[in-house]
């Protein structure tokens, strides 16, 4: 089968690969007829993330039809119609019946406290083979995956694997109420979500904070107040806009790999085009040296973190659902405790979100297709990441299509 696999920083192939086979009881193996591109696979081409394992599949968003089931798997038989949680979980420890799904004990190998297994990660997650393929084997199968109901398509069930659940999560964390004035800051297709999420709680206002024209535009269709940060000072636009309180609650939705005021696009499309001659089935997205300049000098990369702090009334709650690595070290904690500050964050327990998204989707309380932009081919896999990886207009949230579907 076709695949996506990790070589090196700047090197992803479409290649040819063994096809998966059950090894556990709680297998599944699944023919993907949807995938996506996500930011967080930026993270692992780019470099921010270490431990990546050359052959590695990336890819952790994926719906599918199942092939064949192992003998634990009793919820499931071939032919049903299922997305697959980005996390992977047992469903039987302590957190995953407690709906921590992302820290389950026993999904990843490493041991109790390796944390979060996910599909097409790096090694301390794993790691486990991704979904940008035509084939998928699917772990504790019996809880990762859910039924897809009749009237949701798979395009509409691509967008529930990760990015709807994680913006949910992100809105839920913050803990919003009705009337609540709540701040966005990244309109990428998590932030989105998040907007969404935050109208479906009864958020009163949403402020959301990007500088891609095509994304704030997006929000404000969404029924968000914009603002630019090429154009303004964010935190002193919010402030202002919120008669010199501030927000409720804000929601980091950017992560590691922000973007900073002036983002020099004619440089970044020139790397793009030197990637693309150089090889037909490798990419070179920008390093976290190269993409340097998109930084002001002297920031560090949790910039949005920053404004998110400062931008916050007291009392305020900040949600952190933007991808850093363990690595990172720097975050404005005194400024935080001195507004007395409630801070939540961590990686999405999808498997809480999913049926309950599906359910809302059926029922036509939200169509999620208003965030997906692009649907490619899996055979233009490698030039779909550089233009998502260039935040190219109208390449907001990338569906692959596998060729055996």
């Amino acid at each position: 089968m076709k695949a996506v696999v990790y070589h090196d920083k700047g090197d992803i192939r479409l290649e040819e690969v063994t096809d998966p086979t059950i090894e556990q009881p709680t297998d599944a193996i699944v023919r993907l007829t949807a995938s996506a591109i996500c930011g967080t696979d930026l993270h692992f081409v780019r470099g921010s993330f270490s431990g990546m394992e050359p052959g590695t599949i990336l890819g952790h968003e994926g719906v599918g039809i199942v092939e064949q089931v192992g003998p634990m798997v009793r919820n499931f038989r071939p032919g049903d119609r299922v997305v697959i949680g980005s996390t992977i979980a047992c469903g039987s420890c302590s957190y995953c019946r407690a709906g921590y799904f992302a820290q389950c004990d026993n999904a990843n190998p490493h041991g109790k406290r390796a944390g979060t297994a996910f599909f097409g990660g790096p090694g301390p997650t794993g790691p486990w083979n991704g979904l940008q393929a035509e084939k998928a084997r699917i772990p504790y199968a019996h809880i990762g995956m859910v039924k897809i109901p009749e009237n949701v398509t798979d395009d509409q069930a691509i967008l529930v694997s990760d990015i709807f659940p994680t913006g949910y999560f992100g809105a839920d964390l913050a803990d919003i109420h009705e009337g609540s004035t709540v701040a966005v800051f990244g309109c990428g297709p998590v932030g989105q979500f998040v907007i969404a999420s935050a109208r479906l709680m009864g958020a009163g206002r949403i402020i959301a904070v990007d500088h891609h024209p095509d994304r704030l535009e997006m929000a404000q269709q969404q029924g968000a107040e914009i603002v630019n940060f090429d154009n303004e000072d964010p935190v002193q636009t919010i402030v202002e806009m919120t008669g010199g309180i501030g927000v409720d609650r804000a929601i980091d939705a950017v992560g590691v790999d922000a973007e900073h005021a002036h983002h020099d696009a004619g440089t970044v499309q020139e790397d793009l085009e030197t990637a693309l001659d150089s090889a037909a089935h490798a990419v070179e997205p920008k390093s976290a040296e190269t993409h340097a300049h998109a930084y002001k000098p002297g920031d560090a990369p949790g910039q949005a973190l920053d404004w998110a702090v400062q931008a916050l009334a007291k009392a305020g709650t900040l949600s952190i659902i933007g991808v850093y690595p363990p690595t990172q070290r720097e975050f404005p904690i005194g400024e935080a405790m001195n507004k007395n500050l409630t801070i939540k964050m961590g990686n999405c327990n999808h498997r809480k979100y999913i049926p309950h998204l599906l359910d809302l989707i059926a029922s036509g309380a939200i169509d999620p297709l208003k965030i997906l932009t692009r649907t490619e081919p899996m055979g233009s896999v490698i030039s779909a990441y550089e233009a998502f990886d260039a935040r190219q207009p109208g390449w907001l949230k990338v569906e692959l299509k596998p060729v055996a579907a």
